[in-house]
């Protein structure tokens, strides 16, 4: 793979993957629209665990505030750290089991054009309506273990190619009536253990093929999607400060119709 691949996969990968655009769909389109093979799970891994890396640096204090609290709580002092990690354990429960399972009957992933297409439209028209019609009065120190379960139920659906695991977990957030920044907020926070258990396992796998070169790939893949990645989540929490996620909707629309009209 050329440098340009690595590149272009890790800017693609870094700029989608907390924007509630699909980075899986954008990554299987990729080598599509540029005429270039299958980058394969592995690297599609590697740039997700890049955009780990800025997750942690963007939310270092509210993680530091969870690790704080989980350790205060052995001595008997509950804070709100220890809730929050709570819910956001909670709400991974159910993409666990569901992603299992999916990898035991589709070990190579869902990767269909149509599939994705469709996706983009009908849930970006979801996001819409739960963003112009929710109300933005909650925080996410206002959630519920209720809501906690419903936006873990909402990350399922984000193994569907093109869903995006953002855009789904934010439209359940801006249905029960978060405010945008906070529904973005938790919504990133919900990627950490769901990018570190993806990134846990092929990372094994990496290690246990002893292949140098492309181990040297998967770290320089990224690094690259690392960078990308905070730039583009500085740059939406500015723009959710006063306004709507209806560009993102724009977005979705337009492209889902231009895959199905292209490559279906």
């Amino acid at each position: 793979m050329t440098l340009l691949q690595l590149a272009v996969l890790a800017v693609v990968q870094g700029f989608t993957e907390f924007l509630p655009i699909s980075s899986s769909g954008h990554l299987v389109l990729a080598p599509v629209v540029m005429g270039w093979p299958d980058q394969g799970l592995m690297l599609d891994v590697a740039v997700h665990v890049g955009t780990l890396g800025a997750v942690v640096v963007y939310l270092w204090r509210d993680l530091w505030m969870m690790v704080v609290d989980i350790f205060r709580a052995f001595a008997g002092r509950r804070g709100p750290g220890l809730k929050l990690a709570a819910y956001i354990v909670v709400a991974t429960i159910p993409v666990i089991i569901a992603g299992l399972a999916l990898k035991t009957a589709v070990p190579a992933g869902i990767r269909s054009a149509e599939v994705i297409g469709w996706s983009f439209i009908v849930f970006g028209v979801v996001l819409y309506l739960a963003d112009r019609f929710g109300m933005t009065v909650r925080k996410i120190e206002h959630l519920s273990w209720a809501g906690a379960i419903y936006i873990g139920l909402a990350q399922v659906l984000a193994l569907i190619p093109g869903a995006s695991r953002s855009g789904t977990t934010i439209t359940m957030a801006r249905v029960l009536g978060m405010e945008r920044r906070e529904a973005a907020r938790f919504s990133m926070m919900l990627s950490i253990p769901a990018i570190l258990g993806a990134g846990v396992l092929e990372g094994k796998a990496l290690l246990d093929s002893g292949d140098l070169a492309l181990q040297a790939t998967v770290v320089m893949a990224a690094g690259m999607a690392f960078v990308a990645a905070l730039v583009a989540i500085v740059a939406m929490m500015g723009w959710l400060r006063h306004a709507s996620y209806t560009p993102f909707v724009i977005y979705r629309v337009v492209v889902g119709a231009a895959i199905l009209y292209l490559f279906v």
